[in-house]
């Protein structure tokens, strides 16, 4: 018995095509809406300037200054600083919440600067101004694999030859990726430290207005911001 397209059938076709049209389309919404719950935008990761900020040096008490780059995820809507200390490559990464802290904790230190009282003993100070988790990559050479941990990062401040440095110290946490090619089970600490000129640059930077104002115009100059502060 032979069978043909009769016009009803051809709705009903289109009607189950339009159907399965639909539901690819909600099914890959849901899943990006999953996989990037605070997104701003579809657009790739990009740079939005260059910075500086010093680190620890190995045995001394004294600091080493490094050029930061900062990244913006959109589609994360985090910032990153990425930088490289000796051989390995950090990528720490500053959720909405964590930029909006240090921005509030970042004026506290200029007020308790101003007003000299800054406390000299690193353990009450370190994290005077709060933390948060935040989300940090790292490599410990440039050609092996990225690590991934979610460690608490404390802002403060500490005193390094005879100046005082607003502080995000980064505490260890466990490695979350599972390679443990080296042997690595946790992510390392250390702390960035930046003078009030610094920190200004990267305030900026951080204010959610700012990148919201990238995604149409991504164009911004970063200055040169790295000469110590004088407290005493």
């Amino acid at each position: 018995m032979k069978r043909y397209f009769t016009g009803k059938n051809l709705l009903k076709g289109f009607l189950y095509f339009c159907t399965c049209v639909l539901l690819c389309v909600s099914c890959a919404h849901t899943g990006s809406a999953a996989k990037y719950p605070n997104k701003l935008a579809d657009i790739d990761p990009f740079s939005i300037g260059l910075t500086s900020a010093s680190l620890d040096q190995t045995f001394s008490s004294k600091v080493k200054a490094t050029d930061v780059e900062v990244i913006f995820y959109p589609r994360e809507n985090e910032v990153a600083l990425e930088f490289n200390l000796g051989q390995s490559q950090y990528r720490q990464f500053w959720n909405e919440a964590g930029r909006r802290l240090f921005i509030e904790a970042f004026g506290k230190y200029k007020e308790d600067f101003a007003n000299r009282e800054l406390l000299t003993n690193f353990n009450r100070s370190r994290a005077i101004y709060g933390k948060f988790t935040g989300r940090f990559l790292w490599k410990t050479l440039s050609f092996s694999a990225t690590y991934s941990s979610s460690p608490v990062i404390q802002l403060g401040y500490r005193f390094r030859e005879g100046s005082p440095y607003f502080s995000a110290s980064q505490r260890k946490a466990k490695e979350e990726t599972g390679f443990n090619r080296m042997g690595i089970s946790e992510s390392p600490a250390y702390s960035l430290y930046f003078t009030r000129a610094q920190g200004e640059e990267l305030l900026s930077l951080f204010d959610q207005a700012f990148l919201l104002g990238l995604l149409k115009d991504s164009s911004t100059q970063v200055t040169d911001t790295a000469e110590r502060d004088e407290y005493f």
